[in-house]
């Protein structure tokens, strides 16, 4: 029979039925949404729409360019996991990529932005006294290796200086960095232009779905 939009085949508001007075048309067709799924064979379907025009129905996906407000920057990487949807538990359970879902992204490609713009490197573990004695006496000689590697010229060093005058990083996004993980929400919408882009959270939003987030957990514990 096949999806459709138009209202012949609904019922009067006063419970009678209508009568099909005419066939179906084209323009009032329905089809069934792409529900999209994390996976690494990414497949994208071209669809011709009306007017001639086209749209992307991605049906896998693994990737997407994920913005960093704060910071300004946007950078390609990994979907590594659904973790929350406003709207359906049953969309996090099936891994499925939609608009305004959560997600967890690989934080690598930020993390090696971040040291390249600041000199700094984010989310390292810090390690107690004994066992960081041991491992500097281990990397000295690597170390030293490395820095004569990489020297930097002094108007590289005056550059990231001034930058870190000016540099400040939420410790709930250097916690996610620790861990590799960041949060993220997807605003594209990938059964419609087959690309699963969007921003990592910050501030206030970010606040709001760790809390429900965590709560979640607590439920499922329970």
């Amino acid at each position: 029979m096949g999806i459709s939009r138009d209202s012949m085949h609904k019922r009067r508001a006063t419970g009678g039925k209508k009568k099909a007075w005419r066939k179906k048309r084209k323009y009032e067709l329905g089809r069934q949404p792409a529900n999209t799924k994390l996976s690494s064979n990414k497949t994208v379907r071209r669809i011709r729409v009306r007017g001639g025009n086209v749209k992307w129905r991605a049906l896998r996906l693994d990737t997407g360019n994920y913005s960093w407000g704060s910071e300004a920057v946007t950078r390609k990487t990994r979907i590594l996991d659904v973790v929350y949807n406003a709207s359906n538990n049953e969309l996090v359970r099936t891994q499925t990529l939609v608009k305004s879902a959560i997600v967890q992204v690989d934080a690598a490609p930020f993390k090696q932005w971040y040291h390249q713009h600041y000199g700094v490197e984010i989310g390292r573990k810090k390690k107690t006294t004994a066992a960081a004695k041991k491992e500097g006496e281990e990397g000295e000689a690597a170390a030293a290796a490395a820095t004569e590697e990489v020297k930097q010229s002094n108007h590289v060093q005056r550059k990231l200086e001034k930058r870190q005058q000016t540099r400040k990083l939420d410790p709930r996004i250097e916690e996610q960095f620790g861990g590799g993980r960041l949060l993220a929400s997807i605003s594209s919408r990938p059964g419609q232009c087959g690309r699963a882009d969007g921003y990592i959270l910050e501030g206030k939003e970010l606040d709001f779905y760790m809390k429900k987030i965590q709560r979640k957990k607590g439920k499922g514990a329970a």
